[in-house]
Protein backbone atom coordinates (compact mmCIF):
# COMPACT_ATOMS: atom_id res chain seq x y z
CA UNK A 1 0.00 0.00 0.00
CA UNK A 2 1.50 3.06 -0.94
CA UNK A 3 2.59 6.40 0.92
CA UNK A 4 3.60 9.11 -1.15
CA UNK A 5 3.19 12.49 -2.67
CA UNK A 6 2.06 12.52 -6.43
CA UNK A 7 5.56 13.48 -7.44
CA UNK A 8 6.74 10.63 -5.60
CA UNK A 9 5.11 8.44 -7.90
CA UNK A 10 6.34 9.98 -11.08
CA UNK A 11 9.82 9.01 -9.14
CA UNK A 12 8.94 6.12 -7.61
CA UNK A 13 9.36 3.83 -11.12
CA UNK A 14 12.89 4.96 -12.02
CA UNK A 15 14.07 4.21 -8.60
CA UNK A 16 12.82 1.28 -8.21
CA UNK A 17 15.30 -0.28 -11.18
CA UNK A 18 17.84 0.64 -9.19
CA UNK A 19 17.22 0.21 -5.47
CA UNK A 20 15.59 -3.45 -4.99
CA UNK A 21 17.46 -5.75 -2.94
CA UNK A 22 19.83 -3.43 -1.39
CA UNK A 23 20.83 -3.40 2.52
CA UNK A 24 21.99 -0.99 4.24
CA UNK A 25 23.65 -0.34 7.57
CA UNK A 26 21.45 -0.98 10.47
CA UNK A 27 22.25 1.46 14.11
CA UNK A 28 21.86 -0.08 17.14
CA UNK A 29 18.58 -0.35 18.28
CA UNK A 30 18.37 2.42 21.11
CA UNK A 31 15.06 2.27 23.92
CA UNK A 32 12.09 3.84 22.33
CA UNK A 33 12.74 6.96 25.18
CA UNK A 34 16.19 7.70 23.36
CA UNK A 35 13.94 8.78 20.00
CA UNK A 36 11.22 11.09 21.63
CA UNK A 37 8.74 7.64 22.02
CA UNK A 38 6.31 6.23 24.41
CA UNK A 39 8.29 4.04 26.68
CA UNK A 40 7.23 0.49 26.04
CA UNK A 41 3.89 -0.69 26.94
CA UNK A 42 2.68 -2.72 29.43
CA UNK A 43 2.44 -6.40 28.36
CA UNK A 44 -1.11 -6.35 29.22
CA UNK A 45 -2.69 -5.09 25.69
CA UNK A 46 -6.60 -4.63 25.46
CA UNK A 47 -6.48 -6.14 21.46
CA UNK A 48 -6.84 -9.42 20.13
CA UNK A 49 -4.25 -11.23 19.27
CA UNK A 50 -4.45 -13.56 15.87
CA UNK A 51 -3.38 -17.02 16.74
CA UNK A 52 -2.87 -18.08 13.15
CA UNK A 53 -1.86 -15.11 11.65
CA UNK A 54 0.89 -15.55 9.13
CA UNK A 55 3.64 -14.83 11.76
CA UNK A 56 2.06 -17.41 14.15
CA UNK A 57 2.36 -19.82 11.13
CA UNK A 58 5.80 -19.09 10.77
CA UNK A 59 6.82 -19.52 14.00
CA UNK A 60 5.70 -23.05 14.08
CA UNK A 61 8.00 -23.58 10.90
CA UNK A 62 10.89 -22.59 12.25
CA UNK A 63 10.37 -24.91 14.91
CA UNK A 64 9.72 -27.62 12.74
CA UNK A 65 12.95 -26.56 10.89
CA UNK A 66 15.02 -26.27 14.07
CA UNK A 67 15.18 -22.58 13.95
CA UNK A 68 14.69 -22.19 17.42
CA UNK A 69 16.19 -18.46 17.50
CA UNK A 70 14.14 -17.12 14.60
CA UNK A 71 11.17 -18.84 15.89
CA UNK A 72 11.79 -16.89 19.43
CA UNK A 73 12.48 -13.37 17.23
CA UNK A 74 9.39 -14.20 14.85
CA UNK A 75 7.32 -14.30 18.24
CA UNK A 76 7.90 -10.48 18.64
CA UNK A 77 5.30 -10.20 16.09
CA UNK A 78 3.40 -13.36 16.05
CA UNK A 79 2.33 -12.74 19.98
CA UNK A 80 1.15 -9.29 19.13
CA UNK A 81 -1.88 -8.07 17.74
CA UNK A 82 -2.19 -6.36 14.69
CA UNK A 83 -5.41 -4.96 12.65
CA UNK A 84 -7.38 -7.74 10.47
CA UNK A 85 -7.96 -6.64 6.82
CA UNK A 86 -10.90 -8.13 5.72
CA UNK A 87 -11.33 -9.04 2.49
CA UNK A 88 -13.06 -6.51 -0.46
CA UNK A 89 -15.49 -9.31 -2.17
CA UNK A 90 -16.79 -10.34 1.48
CA UNK A 91 -15.54 -8.64 4.82
CA UNK A 92 -18.20 -10.65 7.08
CA UNK A 93 -16.00 -14.22 7.22
CA UNK A 94 -12.70 -12.01 8.27
CA UNK A 95 -14.57 -10.27 10.61
CA UNK A 96 -16.56 -12.72 12.16
CA UNK A 97 -13.44 -14.70 12.92
CA UNK A 98 -11.56 -11.86 14.40
CA UNK A 99 -14.80 -10.79 16.63
CA UNK A 100 -15.55 -14.47 17.73
CA UNK A 101 -11.43 -15.08 18.41
CA UNK A 102 -11.52 -11.85 20.60
CA UNK A 103 -15.09 -12.77 22.40
CA UNK A 104 -13.54 -15.04 25.31
CA UNK A 105 -11.32 -12.88 26.57
CA UNK A 106 -13.20 -9.70 25.99
CA UNK A 107 -10.42 -7.85 23.46
CA UNK A 108 -10.97 -5.15 21.15
CA UNK A 109 -10.77 -6.26 17.74
CA UNK A 110 -8.99 -3.95 15.26
CA UNK A 111 -10.25 -3.72 11.66
CA UNK A 112 -9.24 -1.92 8.88
CA UNK A 113 -12.13 -0.99 5.93
CA UNK A 114 -9.90 -0.45 2.32
CA UNK A 115 -12.35 -0.89 -0.28
CA UNK A 116 -13.27 2.22 -1.80
CA UNK A 117 -13.76 2.76 -5.18
CA UNK A 118 -10.87 3.61 -7.03
CA UNK A 119 -8.24 2.80 -4.41
CA UNK A 120 -4.84 3.82 -4.71
CA UNK A 121 -5.13 5.45 -8.20
CA UNK A 122 -4.13 2.17 -9.74
CA UNK A 123 -0.70 1.41 -8.16
CA UNK A 124 0.46 -1.47 -6.14
CA UNK A 125 -2.55 -1.32 -4.07
CA UNK A 126 -5.47 -0.59 -6.38
CA UNK A 127 -8.28 -2.49 -6.61
CA UNK A 128 -11.58 -1.22 -4.25
CA UNK A 129 -15.47 -1.49 -4.99
CA UNK A 130 -16.86 -1.60 -8.29
CA UNK A 131 -18.96 1.27 -7.64
CA UNK A 132 -20.98 3.36 -4.91
CA UNK A 133 -23.55 1.17 -4.34
CA UNK A 134 -21.30 -2.06 -4.28
CA UNK A 135 -19.04 -0.09 -1.05
CA UNK A 136 -22.24 0.68 0.89
CA UNK A 137 -23.13 -2.72 0.70
CA UNK A 138 -19.72 -3.54 2.03
CA UNK A 139 -19.50 -0.98 4.78
CA UNK A 140 -23.40 -2.13 5.87
CA UNK A 141 -21.69 -5.76 5.65
CA UNK A 142 -18.54 -5.20 7.64
CA UNK A 143 -20.31 -3.28 10.33
CA UNK A 144 -23.69 -5.99 10.85
CA UNK A 145 -20.19 -8.41 11.34
CA UNK A 146 -18.99 -6.31 14.03
CA UNK A 147 -22.50 -6.57 16.27
CA UNK A 148 -21.92 -4.97 19.41
CA UNK A 149 -18.14 -6.56 20.29
CA UNK A 150 -15.41 -3.81 20.97
CA UNK A 151 -14.05 -2.70 18.21
CA UNK A 152 -11.96 -0.24 16.09
CA UNK A 153 -12.21 0.15 12.76
CA UNK A 154 -9.41 2.22 11.06
CA UNK A 155 -11.52 4.07 8.13
CA UNK A 156 -9.94 3.45 4.30
CA UNK A 157 -6.00 4.38 4.05
CA UNK A 158 -5.29 7.03 1.33
CA UNK A 159 -8.45 7.98 0.64
CA UNK A 160 -8.27 11.59 2.32
CA UNK A 161 -4.53 12.16 1.69
CA UNK A 162 -4.99 10.66 -2.45
CA UNK A 163 -7.36 13.50 -2.79
CA UNK A 164 -5.03 16.04 -0.87
CA UNK A 165 -2.44 14.94 -2.87
CA UNK A 166 -4.40 15.19 -6.67
CA UNK A 167 -2.94 11.62 -6.71
CA UNK A 168 -7.32 11.02 -7.12
CA UNK A 169 -8.84 12.53 -9.74
CA UNK A 170 -10.91 15.17 -9.09
CA UNK A 171 -14.16 13.60 -10.48
CA UNK A 172 -14.40 11.28 -7.68
CA UNK A 173 -13.51 14.20 -4.99
CA UNK A 174 -17.49 14.25 -4.09
CA UNK A 175 -18.67 10.65 -3.54
CA UNK A 176 -15.54 9.57 -2.17
CA UNK A 177 -16.12 12.10 0.57
CA UNK A 178 -19.66 11.61 0.63
CA UNK A 179 -19.17 7.90 0.72
CA UNK A 180 -16.61 8.12 3.89
CA UNK A 181 -19.28 10.43 5.81
CA UNK A 182 -21.58 7.66 5.40
CA UNK A 183 -19.31 4.68 6.20
CA UNK A 184 -18.44 6.30 9.32
CA UNK A 185 -22.52 6.77 10.08
CA UNK A 186 -22.90 3.30 9.56
CA UNK A 187 -19.80 2.20 11.50
CA UNK A 188 -20.96 4.16 14.61
CA UNK A 189 -24.38 2.49 14.47
CA UNK A 190 -22.76 -0.54 15.95
CA UNK A 191 -22.65 0.48 20.01
CA UNK A 192 -19.21 -0.44 20.28
CA UNK A 193 -17.35 0.72 17.38
CA UNK A 194 -14.61 3.36 17.48
CA UNK A 195 -13.58 4.66 13.85
CA UNK A 196 -10.51 6.59 12.88
CA UNK A 197 -10.45 8.25 9.51
CA UNK A 198 -7.21 7.91 8.10
CA UNK A 199 -4.89 11.33 7.49
CA UNK A 200 -1.64 9.99 5.77
CA UNK A 201 1.74 11.26 7.48
CA UNK A 202 3.67 13.67 8.59
CA UNK A 203 6.01 12.88 5.04
CA UNK A 204 3.21 12.76 2.54
CA UNK A 205 1.19 15.82 4.03
CA UNK A 206 3.20 18.74 4.47
CA UNK A 207 0.62 20.96 6.31
CA UNK A 208 -1.97 19.98 8.33
CA UNK A 209 -4.00 22.55 7.12
CA UNK A 210 -4.78 20.98 4.06
CA UNK A 211 -6.57 18.08 5.84
CA UNK A 212 -9.45 19.88 7.57
CA UNK A 213 -11.54 20.27 5.11
CA UNK A 214 -11.86 17.17 3.48
CA UNK A 215 -11.38 15.32 6.57
CA UNK A 216 -14.40 17.48 7.72
CA UNK A 217 -16.46 16.51 4.91
CA UNK A 218 -15.46 12.77 5.33
CA UNK A 219 -17.43 13.02 8.54
CA UNK A 220 -14.43 13.35 11.11
CA UNK A 221 -16.87 15.23 13.82
CA UNK A 222 -18.61 11.89 13.80
CA UNK A 223 -15.79 9.93 14.01
CA UNK A 224 -13.77 8.98 16.68
CA UNK A 225 -10.56 10.68 15.23
CA UNK A 226 -8.28 10.24 12.72
CA UNK A 227 -5.63 7.55 12.22
CA UNK A 228 -2.06 8.49 11.30
CA UNK A 229 1.45 7.08 10.06
CA UNK A 230 -0.27 3.99 8.33
CA UNK A 231 2.07 1.64 6.70
CA UNK A 232 4.79 4.15 7.21
CA UNK A 233 8.07 4.42 8.88
CA UNK A 234 7.65 8.16 10.75
CA UNK A 235 8.62 8.22 14.11
CA UNK A 236 6.14 8.82 17.24
CA UNK A 237 7.51 12.04 18.29
CA UNK A 238 7.28 13.53 14.35
CA UNK A 239 3.79 11.49 14.04
CA UNK A 240 2.76 12.95 17.62
CA UNK A 241 3.81 16.41 16.56
CA UNK A 242 1.82 16.70 13.57
CA UNK A 243 -1.43 15.20 14.73
CA UNK A 244 -1.19 17.46 18.02
CA UNK A 245 -1.33 20.37 15.21
CA UNK A 246 -4.05 18.50 12.96
CA UNK A 247 -6.28 18.55 15.98
CA UNK A 248 -5.84 21.76 17.15
CA UNK A 249 -7.54 22.86 13.87
CA UNK A 250 -10.43 20.10 14.36
CA UNK A 251 -11.43 21.39 17.33
CA UNK A 252 -9.42 19.07 19.82
CA UNK A 253 -9.99 15.51 17.63
CA UNK A 254 -7.85 12.13 19.10
CA UNK A 255 -6.29 10.09 16.96
CA UNK A 256 -4.08 6.81 16.71
CA UNK A 257 -0.89 6.26 15.27
CA UNK A 258 0.52 2.77 13.76
CA UNK A 259 3.74 1.85 15.07
CA UNK A 260 4.19 -1.56 13.18
CA UNK A 261 7.25 -0.41 11.44
CA UNK A 262 8.76 2.59 13.04
CA UNK A 263 10.97 1.43 15.50
CA UNK A 264 13.71 2.93 14.22
CA UNK A 265 12.28 5.58 11.77
CA UNK A 266 12.42 6.23 7.87
CA UNK A 267 14.93 5.37 5.51
CA UNK A 268 17.46 7.77 5.93
CA UNK A 269 17.74 10.33 2.76
CA UNK A 270 15.20 12.22 0.42
CA UNK A 271 14.25 9.24 -1.25
CA UNK A 272 11.45 8.63 -3.68
CA UNK A 273 10.40 4.98 -2.98
CA UNK A 274 11.05 5.21 0.92
CA UNK A 275 7.90 3.95 1.87
CA UNK A 276 8.04 0.89 -0.11
CA UNK A 277 9.13 -2.56 1.53
CA UNK A 278 12.60 -0.13 2.97
CA UNK A 279 15.80 -1.95 4.56
CA UNK A 280 17.13 -1.74 7.79
CA UNK A 281 13.96 -0.94 9.50
CA UNK A 282 12.28 -2.52 12.85
CA UNK A 283 9.33 -2.84 15.22
CA UNK A 284 8.11 0.07 16.42
CA UNK A 285 6.20 0.11 20.16
CA UNK A 286 4.00 -2.79 20.44
CA UNK A 287 -0.04 -1.93 20.35
CA UNK A 288 -1.38 -0.26 23.27
CA UNK A 289 -4.25 2.21 24.63
CA UNK A 290 -1.51 3.51 27.20
CA UNK A 291 0.00 6.17 25.34
CA UNK A 292 0.98 8.97 27.79
CA UNK A 293 -0.81 11.24 25.80
CA UNK A 294 -4.28 13.00 25.92
CA UNK A 295 -4.58 13.07 22.17
CA UNK A 296 -3.36 9.44 21.01
CA UNK A 297 -5.69 6.97 21.74
CA UNK A 298 -3.75 4.04 20.95
CA UNK A 299 -0.48 3.02 18.91
CA UNK A 300 -1.65 0.31 16.68
CA UNK A 301 -0.13 -2.13 14.48
CA UNK A 302 -2.11 -1.04 11.63
CA UNK A 303 -0.33 -2.77 9.00
CA UNK A 304 0.71 -5.71 9.51
CA UNK A 305 4.70 -5.76 9.80
CA UNK A 306 6.00 -8.60 7.03
CA UNK A 307 3.53 -8.19 4.58
CA UNK A 308 4.65 -6.42 1.65
CA UNK A 309 4.07 -3.04 0.25
CA UNK A 310 4.00 -4.03 -3.14
CA UNK A 311 6.52 -5.70 -6.01
CA UNK A 312 9.51 -3.53 -5.24
CA UNK A 313 12.97 -3.95 -3.89
CA UNK A 314 12.17 -7.72 -5.18
CA UNK A 315 9.12 -8.12 -2.90
CA UNK A 316 6.02 -9.51 -3.15
CA UNK A 317 2.84 -8.57 -4.17
CA UNK A 318 1.15 -6.14 -1.35
CA UNK A 319 -0.12 -7.59 1.40
CA UNK A 320 1.94 -10.94 0.77
CA UNK A 321 3.30 -12.47 3.58
CA UNK A 322 7.07 -11.99 3.27
CA UNK A 323 8.76 -13.88 6.23
CA UNK A 324 12.32 -12.81 5.22
CA UNK A 325 11.10 -8.93 5.86
CA UNK A 326 9.14 -10.01 8.63
CA UNK A 327 12.00 -11.50 10.68
CA UNK A 328 14.76 -8.28 9.88
CA UNK A 329 12.05 -5.86 11.34
CA UNK A 330 11.54 -8.01 14.65
CA UNK A 331 15.68 -8.96 15.07
CA UNK A 332 16.05 -5.16 14.84
CA UNK A 333 13.75 -4.51 17.11
CA UNK A 334 13.94 -3.79 20.85
CA UNK A 335 12.72 -7.10 22.19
Amino acid sequence: MSRRSLATVVLATALLLTGCGEEEPVSPVGPPASRGEAPPPTPASPFWVDPDSDAARQVKEYEKQGRTEDARIMRRIADRPAAQWPAGDDPVPDVTKAVQGAAPEGRTVVLVAYNIPHRDCGMYSAGGARDARSYRDWVDAFASAIGDAPAIVVLEPDAVPHIVDGCTPAQYHDERLGLLAEAVERFKRQPRTRVYLDAGNPAWIDAPAKLVEPLRRAGVARADGFALNVSNFQTNDVVRGFGAGLSRLLGGTHFTVDTSRNGLGPLPGDRADAWCNPPGRALGVPPTDRTGDELVDAYLWIKRPGESDGTCRGGPAAGTWWPDYALGLARRAKA
